[in-house]
């Protein structure tokens, strides 16, 4: 693994070298490897996630590899340079039509696409439901048991290379349209209600002690997340801004599997 890391660092500086058989069939190795999920782009390290970004030039260099193809699924036609994922059944994966993997994603077994899309890189885990039309960026991390309801948007990231993805951890609920980009990391068991949007520049403000805590680019685990505003000055006036509130932690008694309204009723908060 290591010759084939230092493989495609050196290609990553010298493209002129990509055509070059062995080249090409190291980079074809570690998409297969993404495929099924024998490597990540992103790997929890301790407390701390790591981001192997040796991995994300593997992806990026598999584009200008790739020819442009054809290719139909029944009455469907796709013109593209990464085929779709397949074998479905024996992967243990439930697929709605017209829920759409990219090769080069990694799909776990008990995990449920409704009609959505997953973005080649991505690690979907075990008994996720990726609900109707969410959105799995390339090269997000999505953990056990999450549940992505309704239009969720979950950022990709490719470049820059060093940046790291979106992390959703397992348990993790996330209400219908949020959107969570640019390697923001959602704790585990956390729970976001709908339309909460969180970027690296999005306030995501503790409320629920005496002080407020200020957090970006992080949600701690177990936190119960809906959105909010803050007035903030500008030349023209002052304005509300968006931002998040965390208003509580996910109760001990509430199941992990709990839906969104269960989990923002203990706070006196209606979806």
């Amino acid at each position: 693994m290591q010759e084939i890391k230092n493989l495609i660092e050196n290609t990553w500086l010298h493209r002129d070298q990509l055509s070059e058989k062995p080249v090409t069939d190291a980079i074809e190795f570690v998409i297969e490897e993404l495929d099924k999920g024998r490597l990540r782009v992103a790997e929890p390290d301790g407390d701390t996630w790591k981001v192997n970004d040796w991995i994300k030039k593997a992806v990026i260099l598999y584009f200008p590899m790739r020819k442009m193809e054809t290719s139909e699924v029944g009455i469907f036609e796709f013109h593209d340079k990464i085929p779709l994922k397949s074998n479905y059944a024996k992967q243990g994966v439930r697929v709605v039509p017209h829920a759409i993997s990219r090769y080069g994603s990694y799909i776990a077994r008990g995990v449920v696409m409704m009609p959505s899309y997953v973005n080649i890189g991505a690690f979907v885990d075990e008994f996720t439901m990726v609900d109707t039309w969410a959105t799995v960026g390339s090269c997000a991390q999505i953990g056990k048991y999450v549940h992505l309801s309704g239009g969720v948007g979950i950022g990709g990231v490719l470049e820059p290379v060093q940046a790291a993805p979106v992390i959703i951890e397992d348990n993790c609920f996330i209400g219908s349209r949020s959107i969570v980009v640019e390697g923001v990391r959602i704790g585990k068991e956390a729970v976001l209600g709908a339309n909460v949007v969180i970027t690296q520049s999005t306030k995501i403000i503790d409320v629920s002690g005496k002080e407020p805590i200020e957090y970006k680019g992080y949600v701690p685990p177990r936190s119960v997340v809906i959105p909010g505003s803050y007035p903030k000055k500008f030349p023209a006036g002052e304005f509300n801004v968006s931002c998040a509130l965390i208003i509580g932690e996910r109760k001990a008694s509430t199941d992990k599997k709990t839906s969104l309204n269960d989990a923002l009723r203990d706070f006196n908060v209606i979806a």
